[in-house]
């Protein structure tokens, strides 16, 4: 395969089939991001270690900085984009803003995809669950006690729904 030649990748994105041609090396980040136009996963460190860019794929958190668009080809990718329900904000991302869990906001994606796979598996989290499910996901404002408030206030919210 050549690495200049544009290879189509097909994505089911937030329930949407989409299409893109990329690099065979472009990473899924770089696919959703400028490929895609999909802006809420960020690009922090590029190497897998700060969890900005956690995107789910086939329900399981990925770090789409280090994860190559091509490997996800056919699969289900779900961003931070696509957790809003009718055009609210997922109970999730209300209790960040309700508990002040998104300071500057830069990391709230990934930590919100991780912590949504959580819920999805897990419906009731101690802390140390929720501590665990967020630890690849690095943030430099809250000192995360309003983060992790803020996962089992969704948590509960949530329960109360079902």
């Amino acid at each position: 395969m050549d690495a200049a030649v544009p290879v189509r990748c097909r994505l089911q994105v937030n329930g949407d089939d989409r299409e893109c041609a990329i690099a065979p090396a472009t990473t899924l980040l770089e696919a959703l991001r400028y490929s895609l136009g999909l802006t809420g996963s960020k690009q922090g460190c590029d190497k897998g270690d700060c969890g900005a860019c956690t995107v789910l794929v086939d329900g399981v958190p990925a770090l789409s900085c280090i994860t190559l668009a091509l490997a996800c080809d056919g699969r289900e990718v779900t961003t931070v984009e696509g957790l809003a329900e009718r055009g609210r904000p997922h109970p999730l991302q209300d209790a960040f803003d309700r508990t002040g869990g998104a300071q500057c906001g830069f990391c709230t994606p990934g930590m919100l995809m991780s912590a949504y796979a959580l819920l999805q598996r897990n419906a009731s989290p101690t802390r140390d669950e929720i501590s665990h499910a967020l630890s690849g996901n690095l943030c430099r404002c809250t000192g995360y006690t309003k983060i992790l408030d803020a996962v089992e206030l969704a948590a509960a919210e949530l329960r109360e729904r079902a």
